[in-house]
């Protein structure tokens, strides 16, 4: 382990994080009752230009008038190459109560950006006397955002977050795709030998960028977080994607039709068998701790004290969704 420490994250639950436009205020309420774990309003791409004026002044009433429970509360404003951006801001901090969490900052590209944006809520802040701080969450969806990743993850003690915008990643990159996250026909390899019968492998485009976030994240103690999978009747390669997205360290997804939350929470939450391993492990560990051993053999395999912090991450994250 290098001397230097990786933080913790957040601990607060991101298993899913529910998009609605700004614009749309019948589904605010309907947002607040799900089943998500945060809410994202959107005031940027699901919103078209003639309406980010009044998807803001609808924003920011309900900020102050829905019921939000426990949710975690965020705000997607307009991109820094915008005229709306910083009005987005300072009227979210000026005109809206407490109850905001987090500003998400799209097409990330460099800690610059998040610079801007931080110097500019902090004037706001300290103008309003705001006494509860604003967190970021920072979207990497171009070819900028993925060379800065790890800038961007340290560039500012209020990011609380990353995550994949795959679209607009696939756009900057020049990848020949319109689909949005899941494997790309076109992007496949043959096996070995001659002939018109060989097995087609399909590879995964979005795992350069992922496992960036995810390294990004865990270096600087921030939550990884997947992108939007663009068709939303397609629950089962809905559910592949969040599951190759775990398993490399994410942890939770974003969900852009409601049918989308469920699959998400399922797939970002430890399983009943997953649990009592986790617990069974940390117990014969315990056990081992008190008799002088550093290991121990536990259905068959090697525990060891890396296995205690696999082990810690699921048992946290069920006491977290257990309250």
């Amino acid at each position: 382990m290098s001397f230097t420490l990786q933080p913790l994250p957040p601990a607060r639950l991101n298993r899913c994080q529910l998009f609605g436009p700004g614009s749309n205020p019948v589904l605010f309420e309907k947002m607040a009752k799900s089943a998500a774990d945060v809410i994202n309003i959107d005031l940027e791409d699901s919103v078209a230009p003639s309406d980010k004026d009044k998807a803001r002044a609808l924003t920011i009433e309900a900020i102050n008038d829905v019921d939000w429970g426990t949710k975690h509360l965020s705000v997607r404003i307009n991109g820094l190459d915008t005229p709306h951006w910083y009005r987005d801001v300072v009227d979210l901090l000026e005109k809206a109560g407490d109850r905001i969490d987090q500003i998400m900052i799209p097409k990330a590209g460099n800690a610059a950006d998040i610079y801007a944006v931080d110097a500019l809520v902090t004037s706001v802040e300290a103008a309003k006397g705001r006494t509860k701080p604003i967190g970021f969450e920072a979207i990497i969806e171009t070819a900028a955002g993925l060379a800065h990743v790890e800038e961007i993850a340290a560039a500012s003690p209020r990011m609380q977050a990353l995550s994949l915008g795959a679209a607009d990643y696939a756009a900057s990159m020049g990848m020949q795709t319109t689909g949005i996250g899941g494997t790309q026909s076109n992007y496949y390899m043959l096996e070995n030998g001659e002939g018109d019968d060989r097995a087609v492998h399909w590879s995964d485009p979005w795992h350069a960028v992922t496992v960036a976030i995810v390294a990004a994240c865990r270096t600087h103690g921030l939550l990884p977080v997947d992108g939007p999978f663009g068709d939303f009747g397609d629950q089962e390669g809905f559910r592949a994607q969040a599951r190759r997205c775990a398993t490399l360290g994410m942890v939770g997804k974003w969900a852009i039709h409601p049918s989308q939350i469920s699959l998400a929470n399922e797939v970002f939450s430890p399983s009943e068998a997953q649990m009592t391993e986790a617990r069974e492990i940390l117990a014969a560990m315990a056990e081992a701790t008190a008799s002088g051993l550093g290991a121990v053999v536990y259905k068959g395999r090697l525990v060891d004290i890396a296995s205690i912090k696999q082990a810690e991450v699921i048992v946290n994250q069920a006491n977290l969704i257990n309250g």
